[in-house]
């Protein structure tokens, strides 16, 4: 007599008991399921298929569908292999994405030509910009104050010599590469190093300005690594920030981010810098400790995109599909924080 538990059997019910138990141990797609209606990016995501196109063939799988795939992978930072393979094996996904164990799953391909329409037509801001709106329209964006900050976005590192990185610097390109043009296709010109706090980065940069209240992502730009924080200031900052007070760190200071921050016409919460011969004075180590307290609130949200969404690693090549990375980066977080708003602080939105 078998004294264990039977196992390799199927039952009509078996997929179901696996979700519930995944359910009640929380699955965070079905949580933002629950409370996201994702008719509402529709309009904007069709424009992908706005061109007239021939009926012979296959149909396009729905662009909903491929929408869902691509908040799919920035969460979980996967590439467009493993995002087909996941699909194909994880039960959360496939309820996520309402598909069923009958369905076709788009291929690696396949999600590849649409993240690049997409990003090809700008349509990550703009589905970026059509969400804050809704999220300002209803007070979750409340400009009570903003907060501003820079992340980077690694990139594979480029095994050049010398000469070579010194000709991309100067926004050449080596000559031997234009003759190998599969060579060329896998370099990385646009991208960046630049070091921090002893530690070198290669790559680019997301540059974002969070709302204090609910912090929320409002505004963003992505630039090269190389580029100080302080430089985006100019491109974060809107009109609708005037009369509020801005947070952010010492990089911040100098006189063009001053003349920048009365152009907007914001109260300055920015950190003071001590210098070689003039080093912070007590009064103003106090209040730099105090604005700390307001401008760490930024840190929860690159932290968020760190751990939660398995790091800032865009696996592309060239800075427009690192913007268009970071764009669909800025949106993902914000609909998984609107679903931690919704979940903890019970607020949701009546005109989605």
């Amino acid at each position: 007599m078998n004294r264990y538990k039977k196992t390799g059997t199927t039952s009509l019910f078996s997929k179901d008991f696996r979700l519930d138990k995944l359910s009640k141990q929380g699955d965070p797609l079905e949580r933002l399921n629950l409370v996201v209606k994702w008719g509402y990016f529709r309009e904007t995501i069709e424009k992908i298929y706005s061109e007239k196109t021939v009926n012979a063939g296959p149909k396009p799988y729905d662009p909903l569908l491929m929408f869902k795939i691509l908040i799919l992978q920035r969460y979980y930072n996967l590439s467009d292999s493993q995002i087909e393979y996941q699909i194909l094996d994880r039960l959360t996904f496939c309820r996520f994405l309402n598909l069923s164990m009958n369905d076709k799953v788009p291929d690696e391909k396949t999600v590849w030509e649409f993240r690049n329409k997409l990003v090809s037509k700008g349509l990550e801001k703009e589905l970026f910009e059509k969400f804050t709106t809704l999220l300002e329209s209803q007070g979750l964006i409340a400009n009570e104050g903003k907060i501003i900050d820079a992340s980077f976005v690694e990139a594979p590192k480029q095994r050049n010599s010398r000469e070579k990185n010194k000709e991309i610097k100067e926004g050449k390109t080596p000559s031997d590469w234009e003759e190998k043009p599969n060579k060329k296709r896998q370099k990385d010109v646009e991208a960046r190093w630049t070091k921090k706090n002893n530690q070198t980065y290669y790559g680019y940069k997301n540059h974002a300005k969070v709302d204090n209240k609910h912090k929320f992502v409002d505004t963003y730009t992505t630039t090269d690594a190389s580029v100080h924080d302080s430089q985006a200031l100019d491109d974060l900052l809107t009109e609708k920030d005037e009369g509020q007070d801005l947070w952010a760190d010492s990089a911040y200071t100098g006189e063009e981010q001053n003349k920048t921050i009365e152009k907007y016409k914001v109260n300055s919460k920015v950190h003071e810098k001590g210098y070689k011969n003039k080093p912070l004075t007590e009064s103003q180590k106090e209040s730099n400790k105090e604005k700390s307290k307001t401008r760490a609130r930024v840190e929860h949200v690159f932290g968020f995109m760190e751990q939660s969404m398995n790091r800032l690693y865009v696996n592309s090549i060239g800075i427009k599909r690192a913007i268009g990375f970071v764009g669909l980066v800025n949106l993902t977080y914000n609909l998984f924080r609107y679903e931690q708003v919704t979940r903890l602080d019970g607020i949701t939105m009546s005109n989605w």
